[in-house]
């Protein structure tokens, strides 16, 4: 045990931690090392806590999950938290049954106040004036024990929210910025603090729009099955059995023979009985019917992609780079990087709408667009009259209205 946190691992030290974190004021400062890079899922191995009058708590879950959200549920839940790039520890902390009530998000906050890279090293030594030791974040947190240097590490990362919080929500009033913060995150608790996750598909694979060929698709959805049924089975992350760009690879060049299977680059060829292995489950996916093999997925409408677009609709694509450009400006003299002001997908749909929609049926404002496409009140308020402006939307509406 260190004298700035304590490491609480079993259901009677959760309810002891549980009621100090109770006790103590203010805000809870929330944050979770997790192991992707190792385990088949991403859930959270580590939860650290700290909350001013109670200090700091490192949390081990694993072989005590349910005895975890017993404890920590009924004093966390529905209260404010603080944590730091919130949209990455929430899923990970909704697995555990807990859920914020109101959010700061210190990293989205210092987006928005205007800083182009708000990692939490740097926000810490900006505002608080402590450079902190960031070197374990990639660390295998499964691992038991974990290592002090590696606690001391986690610790290190909600010790300061606090303080950090406070000093960011003073910039952002000067600024005139508060409202805008608290749109952002009570859209992330909106988004994420209930987030279930999806169950895992071989469409998820970067590159199946590549597939052009039903068994190409059928090689790749086998190949992604048999891995996801192992990785699971040993909870392995699935990468480390099998590359995502080596199943694309191999789904495109459906090899023949095992050999020629082995010299797919990045295909674990020295492993033991790895060809053998994969080459079977190739060969049962080219046996398999036809009729089975997966179609190839078809646009569910919005925009099209970059290439199409640009080929078949180039006045409309030039309407995007103009508005991209605007965007930027506007941005620019708002102190805040243009993604934050307006999101790259719903800029890209709205342009879309706008300008090759159907503009007699079109029913609503570029505002009431944007709020449906899931633009916050703030977003629509500085960019809702930009699209007015340059793309002439007003006009056509009374044009054929008229």
């Amino acid at each position: 045990m260190c004298a700035r946190y304590q490491l609480v691992d079993t259901p009677e030290a959760f309810e002891r931690a549980a009621s100090s974190l109770s006790a103590g004021r203010g805000p809870f400062a929330i944050d979770t090392e997790r192991a992707s890079a190792y385990r088949y899922d991403n859930r959270a191995f580590l939860v650290q806590i700290h909350r001013r009058g109670a200090g700091t708590y490192l949390f081990a879950p694993e072989g005590y999950r349910a005895e975890l959200t017993r404890a920590l549920a009924p004093v966390l839940n529905g209260a404010e938290w603080i944590v730091h790039a919130a949209p990455e520890d929430l899923p990970s902390l909704a697995d555990l049954g807990l859920h914020p009530g109101r959010l700061f998000d210190t990293a989205l906050a210092g987006r928005i106040a205007g800083y182009n890279k708000p990692n939490l090293g740097a926000m810490v030594k900006e505002f608080c004036g402590v450079e902190l030791e960031k070197s374990h974040g990639r660390e295998n947190w499964s691992a038991v024990p974990l290592p002090e240097d590696w606690l001391d590490y986690a610790a290190d990362d909600v010790i300061y929210l606090g303080d950090l919080a406070d000093a960011q929500a003073e910039l952002l009033e000067l600024q005139g910025k508060t409202d805008a913060a608290e749109q952002e995150f009570s859209h992330i608790v909106d988004e994420f603090a209930h987030w279930s996750p999806q169950m895992p598909t071989w469409t998820m694979l970067k590159g199946t729009s590549s597939l052009h060929h039903a068994r190409s698709r059928a090689v790749a959805r086998a190949v992604w099955t048999a891995r996801d049924e192992e990785a699971s089975r040993r909870d392995v992350s699935p990468t480390t059995i099998l590359p995502n760009k080596v199943i694309i690879a191999i789904a495109k060049e459906q090899p023949s023979r095992a050999c020629e299977l082995a010299r797919i680059d990045g295909f674990p060829r020295r492993r033991r009985g790895a060809t053998r292995k994969w080459f079977t489950v190739v060969e049962k996916a080219y046996a398999s019917d036809p009729a089975t093999w997966p179609q190839k997925q078809r646009s569910t409408g919005g925009a099209p992609g970059k290439s199409a677009w640009q080929r078949h609709h180039s006045e409309s694509w030039e309407a995007l780079q103009t508005m991209r450009a605007v965007v930027a400006e506007t941005a620019t003299d708002l102190n805040i990087s243009p993604e934050i002001l307006l999101t790259p997908a719903i800029l890209r749909e709205a342009v879309w709408a706008l300008t090759e929609g159907d503009v007699v049926n079109q029913t609503h404002s570029v505002a009431s667009l944007l709020a449906d496409l899931g633009a916050r009140p703030w977003q629509i308020e500085h960019t809702a009259a930009l699209f007015t402006m340059n793309l002439g939307f007003s006009a056509r509406i009374d044009e054929a209205e008229g």
